[in-house]
């Protein structure tokens, strides 16, 4: 087993870029706790890390979409006296279609997972690290932090909150040894698309220009040990960032709402 002693807590581990993120930390010698909704996944997913790289495993089954679940979490790892050295608060999702036209309460649930139950376990994970003067946490935003995404409002709304608060607090910790690092992926290869029920749009279709969830969690987890404030994974999302920054949002609206929608024939929605 591995002789550090540090932990890192990774939520949405058992898949996409937070099971990558996992493997990047075991590989470094960390210990993990591994969260995901209550799946045999889950049990599967740390017996393989912990095989695999020689390090303990810690799996925590819990719903984040949930009221109380984050403080639930949180009260659950106080209580086996381990400390946690990294926050990575990966597990998020969205939800596809015109935001008047999706189920209301689905998007709430979205809101929550993606934004209170993140900001719940940054609060509570933060304020040890600063009593000790020591801590990482790394946040999943992404590359629509900052981009106006039609069809995805509900989740683009989320990630741009991700984004602010992160930039915010790092601010505020300026003068402690405890840092927050952004990370921004463009479209990867994962389960995203399915779950947010957009498996028919030219954005999930086009497999040739994802991301590797492996890429992406190497460069957010490299971002994370060099304490910088944000990185955006991949040549493209760079370029497309860069280009935001001289075109008009009602451009970029209309650009990003033709990458993504789906003919009405195509339509199939998850009900995940």
């Amino acid at each position: 087993m591995s002789e550090n002693n540090k932990f890192a807590l990774v939520t949405g581990a058992t898949s996409g870029i937070g099971y990558e993120l996992a493997k990047q930390f075991a590989q470094n010698g960390y210990n993990l706790i591994i969260v995901a909704r209550p799946s045999d996944h889950l049990e599967q997913t740390a017996q393989e890390l912990s095989t695999q790289f020689g390090v303990q495993v810690k799996p925590i089954a819990k719903d984040l979409f949930t009221d109380g679940a984050a403080q639930q979490l949180y009260d659950e790892v106080k209580a086996t006296g381990i400390t946690v050295n990294v926050l990575v608060n990966d597990a998020g999702q969205g939800v596809f279609g015109k935001f008047h036209e999706e189920d209301l309460e689905r998007q709430i649930k979205i809101i929550h997972l993606n934004v209170v139950s993140l900001t719940t376990l940054t609060y509570l994970f933060l304020q040890d690290m600063v009593a000790r003067n020591e801590g990482k946490i790394l946040q999943l935003a992404s590359v629509v932090s900052i981009l106006p995404a039609p069809l995805q409002a509900v989740y683009c709304g989320t990630k741009a909150y991700v984004l602010n608060f992160t930039e915010a607090i790092i601010n505020e910790l300026k003068d402690t040894n405890v840092t927050l690092t952004a990370l921004q992926p463009g479209v990867t290869d994962t389960d995203f698309f399915n779950k947010a029920g957009a498996q028919d749009s030219p954005l999930a279709k086009d497999k040739a220009s994802m991301s590797s969830p492996a890429d992406v969690a190497k460069d957010g987890y490299e971002a994370l040990m060099k304490s910088e404030e944000k990185i955006v994974s991949g040549f493209k999302n760079k370029a497309q960032i860069a280009m935001s920054h001289v075109t008009p949002d009602s451009v970029l609206a209309e650009m990003l709402r033709k990458q993504s929608e789906v003919a009405p024939s195509c339509s199939n929605r998850s009900t995940d």
